[in-house]
């Protein structure tokens, strides 16, 4: 690997204690990951040769904080606050990440869901610096080269896509990197894990997108995309080189579009320490919220009827999770399938069609539904009603499809329904929030993908749960990285979930919430990840808490230090 002027220095458990720096001068300011801008003390100035090279005053990071609020305050849409915080991370990490934990709860609808999908449409006419890595066919080969020479050396996450299935907006091509910054960002917001630790990794395959392929100013590969053995041998050639240069990290799928995000997630799962979000990230936070619900309820899993509509990567990475926890409640896997129904656009998904692979195995033999006597029967109403569904879970991206009577359906066969519109961005829930309690005089439990105003009801505003992946990925990465975890076992999404559903308050139940709120999302993160841990010692595949130099007897209680200690804040680093 190439030298860098600077080294950090870690601790006995793996964190960042302070930085060496090998350079002086204005060089030391054009380091994101070292730079304090006018913070660097009188000290600091002098002996880094930085005098007059910055105005005299010192700032303390408070003061630059609310000097950079005062920016964004001014800016006229969160796409110019979005480019403004990626501009100030570009040039100073740990005060870019102590703006976003000022208020995370505003921030995160910004650097993520749903602006971040704004920055993938605009990502060619919004470049200004390089950030993470860029692989397409003409540099394939070279990609273990390419990824030794990467400026940060200790990689622990890496989040990797292919651009195809970006937030309902489909096809972004190389401006899907967009994705991997701002979910390695929740990395560190949530789960501390240290910019310095993550790498964004774009693998442009090309194109299917025709504006794209005709915009002049397109910044990708401009191919149509490779299909067949030609993108698998890309991905191959990716996977193999990734393991050479950064066998322990843990490598995050990111928006690969349907069959292929089962095909790689199943390919690689014993190769690479590696899941994918959109599938089982989504099926973890449903998970969460489901378990909620039937908390409130008082009723068990085994005794609901599902139905998810749109039976894409992340509906049926919801009918697996569920179909995992009613084994571990009981059933036996024909039996919980039997009590999960997913739907298309043609209706419910059955045997008697051609399907891709990772829909069959939740099809229906159409024979065993005797309300479908013809392909007129098959619509989401008729399900509700024949099957006595009382847990509904969009994520088909095609909004107002839970109408009024789907909803009513629903009540009709439980006292509290459960409605879960998950589509994001907001303009494609499948439903609004407030129309959902109106219909059903308040009674139904209610989440939603996106971030949603409070309802109001009885004369009473009820905040509206987000069922946020980013619950769920952080924690879990922090979790297998705390273990040491050799593989990613599908119980660790179990868990995650459960730790979600645990961090719902009493009082957050009674009124039916099934969430907690954004603001603890750290909180919430180191929860999972020790459970997530926790599950990776009780499954045999944690290689005894690999960041800690010590040797305790009680692997839990190590493995919470670990958690504890590894958690980077955005304060500056002492300087060696």
């Amino acid at each position: 690997m190439e030298e860098t002027n600077y080294t950090f220095e870690f601790g006995d458990y793996g964190e960042t204690t302070g930085v060496r720096i090998h350079t002086s001068g204005s060089d030391v300011l054009q380091y994101k990951n070292i730079s304090k801008g006018t913070a660097f003390t009188e000290q600091e100035r002098q002996k880094l040769h930085l005098c007059g090279y910055l105005p005299p005053r010192v700032k303390s990071l408070e003061d630059q904080v609310i000097s950079s609020l005062k920016v964004i305050d001014e800016k006229e849409s969160d796409l110019e606050r979005f480019v403004y915080i990626r501009s100030l991370y570009d040039r100073n990490v740990t005060l870019a990440h102590a703006v976003i934990a000022s208020d995370i709860s505003r921030f995160l609808s910004i650097i993520y869901t749903p602006t971040v999908g704004l920055a993938c449409q605009h990502y060619s006419s919004m470049f200004r610096r390089a950030n993470g890595i860029h692989l397409y066919p003409g540099n394939i080969d070279q990609a273990e080269e390419i990824l030794k020479r990467y400026s940060d050396r200790d990689i622990r996450v890496a989040v990797v896509t292919d651009n195809q299935g970006i937030l309902g907006i489909g096809d972004q091509g190389a401006g899907g990197i967009a994705i991997c910054l701002g979910k390695l960002m929740l990395y560190t917001q949530g789960a501390g894990i240290a910019p310095w630790h993550c790498l964004p990794i774009s693998l442009d395959v090309g194109t299917d997108n025709k504006a794209l392929l005709d915009d002049v100013t397109y910044l990708g590969w401009r191919k149509p995309r490779l299909k067949g053995e030609d993108y698998l041998d890309f991905i191959k050639k990716f996977a193999r080189a990734f393991k050479a240069v950064f066998p322990k990290a843990l490598c995050q799928w990111e928006d690969f579009s349907k069959q292929n995000a089962f095909t790689i997630r199943d390919v690689y799962l014993n190769d690479l320490i590696s899941f994918n979000d959109d599938i089982q990230g989504t099926g973890a936070v449903a998970l969460a919220g489901i378990l909620a619900a039937m908390k409130i309820k008082k009723e068990k899993l085994v005794d609901q009827v599902f139905l998810i509509n749109g039976a894409g990567a992340g509906g049926i990475g919801i009918a697996e999770q569920i179909e995992t926890e009613l084994i571990e409640e009981g059933l036996d896997g024909i039996e919980a399938r039997k009590r999960i129904f997913t739907m298309d656009s043609k209706g419910v998904v059955t045997t008697d069609r051609t399907l891709e692979p990772y829909k069959e195995k939740f099809a229906k033999n159409p024979l065993s539904l005797a309300w479908l006597s013809s392909p007129g029967d098959n619509t989401l109403i008729n399900v509700i009603k024949n099957e006595k569904v009382t847990v509904l879970i969009g994520t088909s991206g095609q909004p107002g499809t839970f109408t009024r009577e789907v909803v009513l359906a629903v009540a009709a066969n439980t006292d509290q329904p459960v409605i879960l519109p998950l589509s994001n961005p907001t303009t494609k829930a499948e439903a609004l929030p407030q129309d959902v309690y109106d219909w059903t005089d308040g009674k139904a439990l209610v989440a939603t993908g996106s971030p949603f105003a409070p309802v109001t009801h009885g004369g009473k505003q009820i905040r509206v749960g987000q069922m946020n992946n980013a619950f769920i990925f952080p924690g879990v990465g922090l979790g297998i990285l705390a273990s040491g975890a050799l593989e990613v076992l599908p119980t660790f999404f179990s868990a995650a979930a459960h730790a979600v559903a645990e961090s719902v308050t009493e009082e957050n139940l009674k009124d039916g919430i099934l969430f907690p709120p954004v603001d603890e999302f750290r909180k919430v993160s180191l929860k999972v990840a020790r459970f997530v841990g926790a599950e990776s010692i009780r499954g045999g595949v944690s290689s005894n808490c690999a960041y800690s130099r010590y040797q305790h007897n009680n692997d839990l209680e190590r493995l919470n230090t670990l958690i504890e200690k590894m958690c980077w804040n955005p304060e500056y680093l002492p300087i060696i």
